[in-house]
Formats: C-alpha cells, sequence, structure tokens
C-alpha cells in the first residue's frame, strides 16, 4: 500500500540535486468527462423587437452583423438506465444584430437554442453545505449530481436571411426578464411578421466536475480531445466546419504567438 502523501516540500527524483516543491491540500472540482463542440446552427428563427419586425417587413434581404452570447442556462439530469451517465440540457440566448440591404437600417432580435449532449459524472451521495448559508438554500443545494459547467465564446453570425412567407401563430416560449432587459426594447414574440432566420457557428466545452479533495505539487491546464458528435455538410455550415477550434479562447496563453486566430479559415 503506498504511503500517504502529506503536505511540504516535496524532492523531484531524477539524476542529481534538483529544487524541492512544496505540495499543498487542494479542494477542488475533479473533471469526471468533458466534450467539446463545433455547432452550425442553421436557420434558427429569430424573434425581433418590435420595431425592427416593421423594418424587416419592408426589407429586401438583411445582413447579418454579430451575434452575442447572453447567457447559458445548464441543467443536469440523471439517466435511470445508465448508472453515472446524466444528460446535460443547455439554452443558450443569443442577441442578433443585423442591417437591411439597401438601406442599412439597423435591427435588433434574440434567439434560442437547445442544445443536449450525455456525459459521465459519477455516482455520489454526499450533500455538501457550508458556513454563512441558511436553511432554506442549504436544503435545496444538498446535492447528489455533479456540476454541469459550459464554457463559449460569442457564435460567429454566418448567414442571416428573411422568410418569404409572413410567420404567425406559434409563440416563443416565455424568456427570463433579465434576458429581456438585455435587449433594451421589446419583442415580437407573436411569432407575426415576416420570419427571420440566424445562422451561427458555436463554439463550446461542456464538462461535468465533482467536488475532490487533492494532494498536488503542480499542475497543468486540462482540455478535452474529444468531439462532440454534429454538423451539416451544406453551407455555410461547410465553411463554418473549416474554422478552427479556438482553444486560446478557453485556455489563454502565457504569450502572444504571431499564430492565425480561429476566425481565419484553413
Amino acid at each position: 500500500m503506498p504511503d500517504r502523501v502529506l503536505p511540504g516540500p516535496v524532492e523531484r527524483g531524477g539524476g542529481g540535486p534538483r529544487p524541492s516543491v512544496d505540495s499543498v491540500n487542494v479542494h477542488t472540482s475533479k473533471i469526471y468527462d468533458a466534450c467539446r463542440d463545433k455547432d452550425c446552427i442553421e436557420d434558427l428563427r429569430v424573434y425581433p423587437t418590435i420595431s425592427s419586425q416593421a423594418i424587416i417587413d419592408s426589407a429586401f434581404s438583411v445582413r447579418p452583423e454579430s451575434a452575442t452570447l447572453l447567457f447559458a442556462d445548464v441543467n443536469v439530469d440523471e439517466i435511470s438506465f445508465n448508472r453515472g451517465y446524466y444528460t446535460v440540457d443547455v439554452t443558450y440566448f443569443y442577441k442578433i444584430t443585423g442591417q437591411t440591404f439597401p438601406g442599412g437600417a439597423p435591427i435588433i432580435g434574440l434567439a434560442v437554442f437547445d442544445k443536449r449532449v450525455i456525459l459521465y459524472g459519477s455516482e455520489g451521495s454526499v450533500k455538501t453545505f457550508s458556513s454563512g448559508t441558511d436553511i432554506r438554500t442549504g436544503l435545496a443545494n444538498g446535492r447528489e449530481s455533479p456540476i454541469a459547467v459550459v464554457e463559449a465564446v460569442d457564435p460567429i453570425a454566418l448567414n442571416l436571411r428573411v422568410g418569404d412567407t409572413a410567420g404567425g401563430g406559434s409563440e416563443l416560449r416565455s424568456i427570463p426578464d433579465e434576458i429581456l432587459e438585455l435587449i433594451g426594447e421589446e419583442l415580437n414574440l407573436s411569432g407575426t411578421g415576416k420570419p427571420l432566420y440566424v445562422t451561427l457557428g458555436q463554439f463550446s466545452i461542456i464538462r461535468l466536475e465533482r467536488d475532490a479533495q487533492v494532494t498536488l505539487p503542480g499542475a497543468e491546464s486540462f482540455y478535452p480531445t474529444r468531439e462532440c458528435v454534429g454538423s451539416s455538410d451544406d453551407d455555410p455550415c461547410t465553411l463554418f466546419s473549416r474554422v478552427r477550434f479556438p482553444m486560446d479562447e478557453f485556455f489563454p496563453p502565457d504569450t502572444m504567438p504571431e499564430e492565425e486566430r480561429y476566425r481565419d479559415l484553413v
């Protein structure tokens, strides 16, 4: 049975005297599973502001300007028939901006994208409580499920188009008030008027974590190498498939070498 590792100076092995490194006990999050994704989200419905909808109804076409990731709502559920595995459901909220052509009138809208992945998160029955937490919050936070973490950059707006016919009938599900405040104007959530669709290129990393206590002499950055399944061979997704995954956006380098950015094509 190996000896127990205790905090303190640790001598590095090797062919001669080398500097010692202090080891420390660390409470951290252990990553059980992770995947990275490069989603090409085609023809995602955009719900413009009421003032933008009036502009879109009389526009010939609309050009994409930018797409901003406002928030990602993350939920974890255990898979009953496969022990240790969980579904991670992510809802992305995007602010979409564009300009009409001709004329260059600005338009603003909201797009919502749902994504589900399955990851391994192990099993655990420990409920965690900490000082400074009241009883209501503590009872709600005692959990057995792992924590899901989503890292994502602002997507690339690949295409923005106006539908041929007026939409109608379908209403968007309720949107959090905080998201509506970020848009700044009232949205046309009734689905009336000419529909607007956006195609986005989204990079993300999703992982499942649990609390862990470890003794470490040092640590290195971790990133997943397994890619999530999904994409399309149709344009404009073919173009997006040629874009490099922006690893430096998630793990910033110590220096800034002269390399091509992820927005450059291969």
